[in-house]
């Protein structure tokens, strides 16, 4: 049996049950455990044995007899009908945090969100909901997701049972400007960065444990297929720690420091919105200010250096250095920025 697989099977269990209004034969319920976890055979016993572990952990499961069978369904206690009560200022931060959220719109977390939601709006004393109506059309949320996953929940799924299963995961991934190419990884977790959703897993060719931990993006996933194949954790695999070594979304668990020279007003814009967690700001006698901060890839200080113009200056390492000043040039030539004059005149 793989690891965590009768979990992830009796968490599905109450999932399905979850959406029975008027339960579900054991036949049912294994039919839908084969469809959702992609088994490729379950028997009854097993599926029996489950829900009776569970109603022996205390969930609130009953059967009941039917014309069409034996049933099994939630009580009310383990469907959650019981009184929600918020106020709403704890409606409008829900709220805005939905709206956060819309890139998971179709994917079973956003399933969650939504269930969740109207749960707290049919419990609502009107007063209160109206008061929440108003107010939250005072606040907007910019910037925010501009798209969402729903055509790729399926992978999501694979995915998700991957991480849970330690299952090795087949792909057909499309990196940026590359031809499509037939991939294998071993999933660890999911991260969430500027409306995108990654897959954070090793990739089974590479060797080197300092280079196999990667970050790839679920947009251009074009097929996951979970194989009967497992991998074994690596136990010095710490998925927070690892994302909080780089500015952005690129992986390295050995993150570089990178000192760039800020005029008085790039400290001040990098203060309010700091580019990570570990940044240290020194001054310097003539005013500006040094900024340390620790990147996994030249690319995640590049458009963040450029943003700031020439108010801003990579001063080590030299590699990240030659980075921006080989974009600066190439931005000084596309503009021509020579001081020639480039008219063109017709006769």
């Amino acid at each position: 049996m793989a690891r965590n697989e009768q979990l992830i099977r009796q968490h599905k269990i109450l999932q399905l049950l979850e959406m029975a209004r008027f339960g579900r034969t054991l036949e049912e319920v294994r039919e839908d455990l084969l469809a959702d976890l992609g088994l490729t055979s379950l028997h009854e016993r097993t599926v029996r044995r489950d829900l009776e572990a569970l109603m022996a952990a205390g969930f609130d499961i009953q059967d009941e007899q039917l014309p069409r069978g034996k049933v099994y369904k939630l009580g009310r206690t383990e469907r959650g009908i019981h009184k929600i009560t918020a106020t709403a200022t704890e409606l409008i931060a829900l709220s805005i945090g939905r709206d956060l959220l819309f890139p998971l719109v179709g994917t079973q977390y956003w399933q969650g969100i939504e269930s969740f939601w109207n749960k707290i709006q049919e419990e609502m004393p009107d007063g209160v909901w109206d008061h929440y109506q108003r107010f939250r059309k005072s606040v907007h949320v910019m910037g925010g997701p501009t798209k969402s996953y729903e055509k790729q929940e399926g992978i999501l799924r694979t995915m998700n049972r991957a991480i849970a299963e330690h299952r090795v995961v087949e792909i057909d991934y499309e990196s940026t400007g590359r031809p499509v190419t037939t991939r294998r990884i071993e999933p660890y977790g999911l991260a969430v960065y500027q409306s995108s959703l990654y897959v954070v897993a090793a990739a089974s060719e590479v060797k080197n444990p300092e280079e196999r931990l990667r970050h790839w993006k679920l947009d251009r996933f074009h097929r996951a297929s979970a194989l009967d194949e497992w991998f074994k954790p690596d136990p010095d695999v710490d998925v927070s720690k690892h994302l909080k070594n780089s500015i952005g979304i690129f992986s390295g668990d050995s993150p570089t420091p990178v000192r760039i020279r800020l005029g008085k007003r790039a400290a001040a814009w990098v203060r309010e919105d700091p580019w990570h967690p570990g940044q240290q700001l020194e001054e310097e006698p003539t005013g500006t200010f040094i900024m340390t901060v620790p990147t996994a890839h030249p690319r995640e200080v590049l458009p963040k250096v450029l943003a700031l113009g020439a108010d801003a200056e990579v001063i080590e390492p030299e590699t990240v250095r030659a980075a921006v000043a080989e974009v600066v040039a190439k931005l000084a030539a596309a503009y021509d920025v020579s001081g020639e004059p480039n008219h063109s005149t017709k006769a």
